[in-house]
């Protein structure tokens, strides 16, 4: 069982199109391709936690239609699109505005995380090599060495891993103010 990470797929938003360019005609195929890249990675016993703006626009059908299509045990980080729609989906818990979890690497290394649909300059255990995950920046913001956006928009339209999410920052070359300044990394 693996755990992931995405954000922002605004599921039935006809105006994330302008956002996302040629990548889809319609958002039925835009809805399509996001389902089918989901299930590409993430498997029935998988977790997922879905970093807010899971849709955006769309009905409460049409939120259950996709939600049912979509594989792994789901988790909610609510973003500014989530209203009632969205929020009374079938989580495996009932969402929060934000959280603090350890995942294990492939090696089995555990590692602080704080979720947040919003990124933070400074958050939670920054002190103590917790990193950061966020959405709502649909990738317009730079990584840094311990916080990145995991929405679509920044991964190719799929979930992720936590590994890649390790490596994308180890390999950032901005590090957070606040620990920069004393010469952390």
């Amino acid at each position: 069982m693996a755990i992931f990470f995405t954000a922002d797929t605004h599921f039935g938003d006809p105006h994330i199109l302008r956002h996302r360019g040629a990548r889809h005609d319609s958002i039925a195929a835009h809805d399509a391709a996001l389902v089918a890249a989901w299930n590409a990675v993430v498997g029935p016993e998988d977790t997922l936690w879905h970093l807010g703006d899971f849709a955006a626009g769309a009905s409460r059908a049409h939120c259950a239609a996709i939600f049912a299509q979509l594989n792994g045990i789901k988790r909610l980080i609510r973003g500014n699109h989530d209203s009632n729609r969205v929020l009374d989906l079938p989580w495996a818990e009932p969402p929060a505005d934000s959280a603090r979890i350890s995942v294990p690497d492939a090696q089995g290394r555990e590692h602080r995380l704080f979720l947040s649909h919003y990124a933070h300059r400074a958050w939670p255990g920054l002190w103590r090599e917790t990193r950061h995950l966020y959405g709502h920046s649909h990738g317009w913001l730079p990584d840094t060495s311990r916080s990145c956006d995991v929405g679509i928009d920044a991964w190719d339209d799929r979930p992720i891993a936590i590994d890649a999410i390790l490596a994308r920052q180890d390999a950032a070359e901005l590090v957070p103010e606040e620990i920069a300044r004393h010469g952390l990394r």
